[in-house]
């Protein structure tokens, strides 16, 4: 009576296990699933204050965008995504400026948006695939399953600075920023899996999901015309055609076709032509030491520049100066 007891009930919990499977592959079941379930030594209380400490650390190193029209646009079109994934914490949406194409999401929902990745996507869809995909892994929290199984990198033992890379941070010396790696690098099977739940929840806000793969590609193909465009995290975990495929597979067989899909936005075009003007204001001009400089003299005229050859040479009228009216001799 005993074995025929544990036999029903194993069979009731690979029958579970199969119906949680399914779930899994149904868009319409989200947010009715865990897809976070495994062993995890951190609770999700834990999880959050873990994350928010690790994102202090990111706002004192990092320089975010105050701009507010593209922040809170970056945090519109990031929470809708959230709304639509099986992520069970709040999500933190900032904009870092820097150059490289990346975005991360820290453990407990603190995500943040380089500016470069949105001057490099060429749609709004694009853009929301790459958020998807970093809410995946927020939302199967792989971050702390991965530091439970104890794949973290010691970071007491190694400096770490904020760098970039399309799933968190690289290493480069001197810097101390304290983000240990592993909390934003992930095996293969999370990558692949937060490929998967991605597609589903940018599919399930209504995006076209071949905007996923379709970005990964360009970026491939950028980084081999440009080496160095995307950062070393990413070219360790690259969207390998294996990954493509997988990709592609799930969108025919998993997502239902639609009539229509969100692929841009006007909205989209104006703020990233609005966070390119700020890029280009922000940016130094480039500055020759050796390069004669005009100098102001007391009183307002203008001193001697010396050239190269240390020769006094009689400096020129500021282009900026009004013109002086000089009356002609009689």
């Amino acid at each position: 009576m005993i074995r025929i007891a544990r036999i029903a009930l194993a069979l009731m919990v690979v029958l579970g296990s199969l119906a949680a499977k399914d779930k899994k592959k149904d868009p319409e079941e989200i947010g009715n699933r865990d897809v976070g379930k495994g062993v995890n030594f951190y609770s999700l209380e834990k999880e959050i204050a873990l994350g928010k400490s690790l994102a202090q650390e990111v706002e004192r190193q990092a320089k975010i965008v105050d701009d507010p029209i593209v922040a809170e646009y970056v945090n519109r079109v990031g929470q809708n995504l959230v709304r639509n994934s099986d992520a069970k914490v709040p999500f933190t949406i900032k904009v870092v400026d820097a150059e490289e194409v990346n975005a991360f999401a820290l453990p407990g929902g603190f995500f943040f948006v380089n500016s470069g990745l949105m001057l490099k996507a060429e749609s709004e869809s694009e853009l929301a695939g790459v958020m998807a995909h970093e809410i995946a892994h927020v939302a199967a929290r792989h971050s702390t399953r991965q530091a439970t199984r104890g794949q973290i990198i010691n970071y007491a033992s190694i400096p770490l600075i904020f760098m970039g890379g399309w799933t968190g941070y690289a290493i480069r010396q001197g810097a101390g920023l304290a983000i240990p790696l592993g909390f934003l690098t992930f095996s293969r099977g999370f990558e692949t899996e937060a490929d998967f739940l991605g597609l589903q929840y940018m599919y399930k806000a209504g995006y076209d999901p071949t905007s996923f793969v379709d970005f990964f590609e360009k970026l491939q193909s950028l980084e081999k015309r440009k080496p160095g465009t995307i950062s070393k995290v990413f070219a360790s975990h690259p969207m390998t055609d294996d990954r493509i495929k997988a990709a592609q597979k799930n969108i025919q067989e998993i997502l239902e076709a639609k009539p229509e899909y969100v692929v841009n936005t006007s909205e989209f075009n104006d703020v990233k032509a609005r966070l390119s003007a700020l890029h280009n204001r922000r940016k130094p001009e480039e500055k020759d030491l050796n390069r004669p400089r005009l100098r102001r003299a007391p009183g307002g005229g203008t001193a001697p520049i010396d050239d190269e050859n240390g020769d006094d040479k009689k400096a020129k009228p500021d282009q900026d100066e009004r013109p002086t009216l000089k009356r002609r001799e009689q």
